[in-house]
């Protein structure tokens, strides 16, 4: 009999002592974060200043992969199809997570049930910048010269926070404008600089350069309050506009079956990068500004992103393609 009790509690060592084997040895290679977007923008500049910081604590390199493309369905679609082994993992924005499931009829992925949620990361802060050409430096006279030139003015979309916010906005206000989609902001800027299209809605890494050496005109940020980055550039609740319900947001997810204890590490490690003095004051000047979660909250978090975007996308006036 005291053999058997023996065989007994060493399965249960086996099996009790296993999650606790695999989180000491991992990792023990590079780790892979996929983007949604394309070298330049801002969530490139974004999450290579957080890889390079957590992969001096999880001891490995982190490579960050550009995948734009189909906004940001390609780069939701590679972790999809990735081993749960907890070496490879979306950083995931409202794109992929909230309005490709509502924009597009054939997603090749299930949000809720093909990734692994892992931790919130943040938002992201946007501007509305136009071509110095434009006869406008405020909200109220760019909605007043837009209503008495209908179709005359072009916006840049070179994300579906974009394209969303502000078709919602030229909804709001009647104005006719005509939307040039761009795969990234990098691609757009260039077309707006140019004078091509004459406005966008726009983050902080890629418009501000550019309003700083007098190329672009900053009306106000679609955020719900001032940026310190740029205490003078109203937000739209103060110039008349309704608070916008929607918002950019950033995610850590990984494939679907990713173990508890790889979970548990990869949200301990992001917690404490975002929480470092030094890494939060390199993101407070990209314009993002970052926060952690548990794994629970941002599941909750994102079943109400996807309601929340679904409704927006109707009130814009755009329907699933």
């Amino acid at each position: 009999m005291s053999n058997v009790w023996r065989v007994l509690g060493l399965l249960v060592l086996v099996v009790g002592g296993s999650g606790t084997s695999m989180a000491q040895g991992y990792p023990s290679r590079s780790i892979k974060f996929v983007i949604p977007f394309g070298p330049g923008s801002s969530t490139d500049v974004l999450v290579r200043i957080v890889a390079q910081d957590m992969s001096k604590s999880v001891g490995q390199t982190i490579i960050v992969v550009d995948k734009p493309g189909a906004d940001g369905a390609l780069s939701a679609l590679e972790v999809k199809r990735a081993l749960p082994d907890g070496y490879t993992f979306l950083v995931g924005t409202n794109s992929p997570l909230a309005v490709v499931p509502s924009l597009r009829k054939d997603v090749p992925y299930d949000v809720m049930n093909d990734f692994t949620p892992i931790t919130f990361m943040g938002d992201n802060t946007f501007y509305i910048v136009v071509h110095p050409s434009m006869p406008v430096k405020s909200i109220p006279e760019l909605v007043a010269y837009a209503k008495k030139n209908p179709g005359k003015i072009s916006y840049a979309s070179g994300s579906t926070y974009a394209l969303v916010a502000t078709a919602m906005f030229a909804t709001h206000n009647g104005m006719e404008m005509n939307m040039v989609p761009y795969k990234s902001e990098p691609e757009s800027i260039v077309d707006l600089l140019s004078g091509r299209v004459q406005l966008l809605n726009g983050t902080y890494t890629t418009v501000a350069p550019h309003v700083k050496e007098g190329r672009l005109r900053m009306l106000a940020t679609t955020f719900r309050e001032r940026s310190p980055l740029v205490p003078d550039i109203p937000c739209f609740k103060e110039v008349g506009q309704p608070d916008f319900p929607i918002g950019p947001w950033f995610a850590f997810l990984g494939p679907a079956g990713l173990p508890r204890d790889i979970v548990m590490r990869m949200n301990k490690e992001m917690s404490l990068t975002l929480a470092k003095d030094s890494v939060r004051e390199a993101m407070l000047k990209q314009g993002f500004i970052p926060k952690s979660s548990t794994p629970e909250a941002l599941i909750t978090y994102m079943k109400d992103q996807m309601q929340v975007w679904k409704v927006a996308l109707k009130n814009a006036g755009l329907e699933a393609q």
